[in-house]
């Protein structure tokens, strides 16, 4: 089974809402900042569209990103209650595929959706692309899970519960492909008071920060920074997550 196939109906329940809230306000926060007005947002893997549709209700006109149609169609669903000319456009497509209707403000994405990208060539694609559909000046603001947390998950077991849901993720880190892989049961509640099983397997690759700024820069960005998670300052050695900042500049290379 695909990637959040299966996972997809369950996995606002299983994430604490608060996570989704604190998320979209340190970014509402960062975007505020800009020089320039931001408007246009574009989240790069949205999954559910939390994240998007908490930036939508705060102003921004959003495009989400994601390669799940299980997933996309719970955010659709989420953005319904936002006024119509509030919604955010969804669009199914692979991150390394990248393709808007038109260039956007800013670029964020959010919980670990960029360690989905476990080779070098897809990472380097999706960079370009984020790249290629930023006007000139706007930033760029995105999170990965840690080489330490995922090296850390090697070999765990770890559960989570509702009490329509229960899910079991395994995990084993290869220290050859860097590559941490969950084994993931989900078990649903039926209306009969069965319970439905199904599988699916998750890939996150752990990429380092010398090798993300390589490739950031390779891409063309600038002002690239690295903090700890919702944080200003730099990274802990136990960060499990870290926010990277860069951004398009006002003029490319090649046109200065």
């Amino acid at each position: 089974m695909s990637e959040y196939e299966a996972l997809a109906h369950a996995y606002d329940a299983l994430l604490a809402d608060g996570a989704h809230r604190r998320r979209a306000a340190y970014l509402h926060r960062l975007l505020q900042k800009e020089r320039r007005p931001v408007d246009t947002v574009l989240d790069l893997g949205c999954g559910t569209g939390t994240v998007t549709c908490l930036l939508a209700a705060l102003g921004y006109r959003m495009t989400g990103v994601d390669l799940s149609e299980e997933m996309l169609t719970e955010a659709a669903c989420k953005a319904e209650p936002l006024p119509e000319d509030r919604r955010p456009l969804l669009l199914h497509q692979s991150m390394d595929r990248l393709r808007l209707i038109e260039p956007v403000d800013a670029a964020v994405s959010t919980l670990d959706a960029l360690n989905y990208l476990t080779g070098l060539r897809a990472m380097r694609e999706t960079l370009r692309r984020v790249y290629r559909w930023l006007r000139p000046g706007g930033p760029f603001i995105f999170d990965v899970n840690t080489p330490y947390k995922l090296r850390r998950m090697d070999g765990g077991l770890y559960i989570d519960e509702t009490d329509e849901s229960y899910c079991v993720w395994r995990t084993a880190f290869s220290e050859k492909t860097k590559v941490c892989t969950y084994g993931v049961d989900l078990f649903r509640l039926r209306p009969d008071g069965a319970w439905d099983r199904t599988w699916e397997e998750h890939r996150e690759r752990a990429w380092d920060e010398p090798e993300l700024r390589a490739l950031l820069a390779e891409a063309g960005f600038t002002d690239i920074r690295v903090t700890g998670d919702l944080r200003s300052g730099a990274p802990r050695p136990d960060e499990d997550r870290v926010i990277y900042r860069c951004r398009r500049p006002e003029k490319d290379e090649e046109q200065a």
